[in-house]
């Protein structure tokens, strides 16, 4: 007989939530293995002791997990979504008759926390990890990803710059008891002097006049700079700038991992205007920091040519941090035709047919970029009648000059050191890329890293590190709790084994055996009918 469901709701239902859920839930899980309770007293700071309770600190940081653990970045669809589940529910401590806090809730208490609090969950989790032994510290792989801002380009709005900045910076001098170059009008000439060579190339607007404005205009395109805008809405969040990639509104996302069981061992956030090499120090700062903690000893650091620099190079060394990063495009290990004699601090030209010239130290300059370099040049003297002046010098030239960054000695380090054992460098090369690499795309996909919520560098941070913590106590789990199923999967496959082992070496020996004796009997029978 076809059966037919009717729905009444009941106006009062006797239910027990702890009922509702299965034993073995995923939250449940978590609940069990991370204590929260200490959140309390590192939060206990920034409340006072008179007015209105506010939402329990470890309601909050549970809330924030469940929408890391789910990719939801909006705080109303993160309340929602815990509404809706009994499992989650049960993690947070509400039974189904209570309402959930706001999602400004949300919002105002993410911001009232500051980042140590956030840090010093990282760290709790990071301390679970490390209990298990899923962190050895040998060599921990560093890598950067841009994570969208919550603000538009729509919003930027060029920089202002007076137009009688340089008339009131003269009045000042003139009026000044010292005459002294002001550094305000330097910057000024500066910002004009770039801002028309930016502009003196732009490409125009569309030359078949598609693209015009209300009054027949063409319409050039938007050049778009961290030197001349800005964004009004997050002036943290910076133009990001990336062969290959649009033009956005991003922060600068610093992970380091360790190569054991790919678990993060430092997190932070950086502005985008800053090379990868400027942001090395601090996010290997905060890794060994957090190592340190938990008595295990930074030894080896790997990264890409993106992170090399001789400042980076120079910390490197200073710390003893031992570090495979390749040197970058236009480091140069030697120059062809010349040696470099150390004591006497020159350049010597070696080229056959050649004056061999001596290149003399002439003192460090500072170029346009701002890149600080040894300069070594000839006496035109020795260059003029050389008879590979031409090739060697330039057809105007007379005489012969190299520049070298001033960080040289380490460049040539790390080159000697990735030269050494080529087979080595390139396992360190793989070990990086599948130790890093595939952490970030996670945090980006599934960890809600994609995009922040929030305005602000601080935040920016709290936002890198939540991801991070949540990536690690999902690693955590898998690493300590078993799953029934793969559990069940691992033992078929061993008694799968155990039989083949059984048919393989006794089964068909004693099954030959076996017809070996059959025979023997058979023979014997129809020997004695016979007779």
């Amino acid at each position: 007989m076809q059966g037919k469901k009717n729905f009444t709701p009941q106006l009062f239902v006797s239910v027990n939530l702890i009922d509702l859920v299965p034993a073995d839930n995923f939250y449940r899980q978590v609940g069990n293995e991370l204590d929260l309770q200490f959140i309390r007293k590192a939060t206990k700071k920034y409340y006072g002791k008179e007015g209105q309770e506010s939402i329990d600190p470890i309601v909050f940081f549970k809330i924030l997990l469940v929408g890391y653990l789910n990719n939801i970045n909006s705080d109303r669809k993160l309340i929602a979504f815990c509404s809706d589940s009994l499992s989650i529910r049960l993690f947070l401590g509400y039974d189904i008759h209570e309402a959930l806090p706001w999602h400004s809730t949300i919002s105002r208490t993410r911001q009232l926390y500051g980042e140590e609090v956030f840090l010093t969950l990282f760290k709790e989790v990071l301390q679970m990890c490390v209990s298990k032994g899923m962190v050895r510290g040998k060599r921990q792989a560093i890598d950067s990803v841009f994570i969208k801002a919550n603000a538009s380009l729509d919003s930027l709005i060029e920089k202002e710059v007076l137009e009688d900045a340089s008339a009131f910076v003269n009045e000042l001098e003139e009026n000044s008891e010292f005459k002294t170059t002001s550094t305000r009008k330097k910057l000024v000439e500066q910002h004009h002097d770039w801002k028309k060579e930016a502009y003196k190339d732009m490409p125009k607007g569309s030359q078949k006049g598609d693209k015009t404005d209300e009054y027949g205009n063409l319409i050039r395109p938007k050049y778009l700079s961290n030197h001349t805008h800005y964004s009004p809405t997050d002036p943290d969040a910076k133009i990001s700038v990336k062969p290959g990639k649009a033009r956005q509104l991003n922060y600068f996302g610093q992970i380091a991992v360790d190569d054991a069981h790919h678990v993060i061992t430092g997190a932070c956030s950086d502005f985008t205007d800053k090379r990868d090499s400027q942001c090395l120090e601090q996010i290997v700062e905060l890794t060994k920091e957090n190592l340190e903690e938990n008595d295990i000893e930074l030894e080896e650091v790997l990264a890409d040519g993106g992170y090399s620099s001789g400042e980076a190079l120079s910390y490197l060394h200073q710390n003893q941090i031992n570090a495979f990063i390749p040197n970058f495009g236009q480091y140069k290990p030697e120059r062809e035709g010349f040696i470099f004699n150390k004591e006497l601090h020159q350049y010597e030209c070696i080229k056959e047919g050649g004056n061999k010239a001596i290149l003399s130290f002439k003192g460090e300059k500072t170029d346009s970029k701002g890149y600080t370099k040894r300069t070594y040049r000839s006496s035109e003297s020795s260059c003029k009648n050389c008879p590979l002046r031409e090739q060697c010098c330039g057809k105007v030239t007379k005489y012969k000059k190299i520049d070298d960054s001033i960080h040289k000695e380490h460049y040539d380090r790390m080159h000697q050191k990735l030269n050494q054992n080529p087979a080595y460098t390139k396992k360190m090369i793989r070990v990086r890329s599948k130790t890093v690499e595939p952490v970030i795309g996670t945090l980006i996909n599934f960890t809600n890293m994609k995009r922040v919520n929030t305005r602000g560098i601080k935040n920016a941070n709290k936002h890198v590190l939540m991801a991070s913590l949540t990536y690690n106590l999902k690693k955590y789990l898998r690493f300590v709790v078993k799953k029934p199923t793969l559990e069940l999967q691992r033992m078929q496959l061993k008694v799968s084994k155990a039989a083949i082992l059984c048919k393989t070496y006794l089964y068909e020996p004693i099954t030959r055996f076996l017809d070996c004796l059959i025979f023997i009997n058979n023979y014997k029978t129809k020997k004695n009918n016979l007779l």
